[in-house]
């Protein structure tokens, strides 16, 4: 699993299925129920760490194969493989606002509606108006914005086990040099910023309520913490990175630590925003 999270961390999966539509994702599901298998979704990977025994049963994975992108009028249809930052560029080749805030973003249009993924004051709840998914019996759904009940990091996605097939956007219509100009300054405030030359599951921890969760990283002394070869970035203290073929464990027990000297220095308990999964 290493090859498909962008951690590149993570044991092997059993098997691994790759479909190119959401009927085709629709009888993975159907064979995994069939067999007793047990079934995990992923998207681009990040936002996720995979333990180091893999993953058991089938991984099913929404990638390349469903990365397709459409524009009708003002909206972008968008399969939920496609990068986040290819479906914001290609809205501003059409000259549609509301995605600057997702270039840099690491990870799937799919993998950012199910995290209702944000930066830079703005949220894909924001423009998302409806969503194609597979619910866990095998049959093919659509749910509206208000289905979905987007909140900070969360949406139902997260409860009811559907898989997120395709994506349709709202957007506006938007001065194009506009829109390039906001999309190139978020990108040089990320790449300095961010540690983006190491692979990361991007930001590890949810910002607690009042606070940032980098500053109290940081105040608690935890910049350069080391496990292993997990290592809490010197360039920004909410981002754990891989450093040289670091375990899960590696990533697991930092996490631990960290959130141990952030609630001994400053009483805040930390909570992951990484998804972690798989065997011990």
């Amino acid at each position: 699993m290493c090859r498909h999270t962008t951690f590149e961390i993570g044991g092997p999966a059993d098997w691994m299925a790759l479909p190119a539509s959401a009927a085709e994702a629709a009888a993975v599901v159907r064979v995994a129920a069939g067999s007793s298998l047990p079934l995990t979704v992923i998207g681009k990977g990040s936002n996720l760490l995979v333990r180091d025994k893999g993953v058991r049963g089938i991984v099913l994975k929404i990638g390349e194969s469903m990365a397709s992108l459409r524009c009708e009028g003002e909206t972008v249809i968008a399969g939920a493989g496609a990068l986040l930052s290819d479906v914001a560029k290609f809205a501003a080749q059409w000259g549609l606002a509301g995605l600057e805030f997702a270039v840099g973003i690491p990870g799937s249009i799919g993998g950012a509606v199910f995290m209702n993924a944000g930066a830079y004051n703005g949220e894909i709840s924001n423009v998302v108006e409806r969503v194609t998914a597979v619910a866990p019996d095998g049959t093919i759904h659509e749910y509206s914005a208000a289905d979905i009940r987007f909140g900070y990091r969360y949406s139902v996605f997260q409860e009811n086990r559907c898989i997120i097939c395709e994506v349709l956007l709202r957007l506006r219509t938007g001065d194009k040099e506009t829109i390039d100009a906001v999309m190139a300054d978020l990108t040089r405030r990320r790449e300095s910023k961010q540690p983006l030359e190491w692979p990361s599951a991007g930001s590890t921890f949810r910002r607690p309520p009042g606070y940032f969760a980098g500053t109290l990283v940081e105040q608690a002394g935890c910049k350069g913490l080391r496990c292993g070869n997990a290592l809490v970035s010197e360039k920004h203290a909410g981002f754990i990175i891989n450093a040289g073929q670091a375990s899960a464990a590696d990533v697991q027990e930092l996490i631990r630590q960290v959130q141990e000297r952030v609630k001994r220095d400053s009483g805040v308990d930390l909570w992951p925003e990484v998804i972690i999964l798989g065997e011990e």
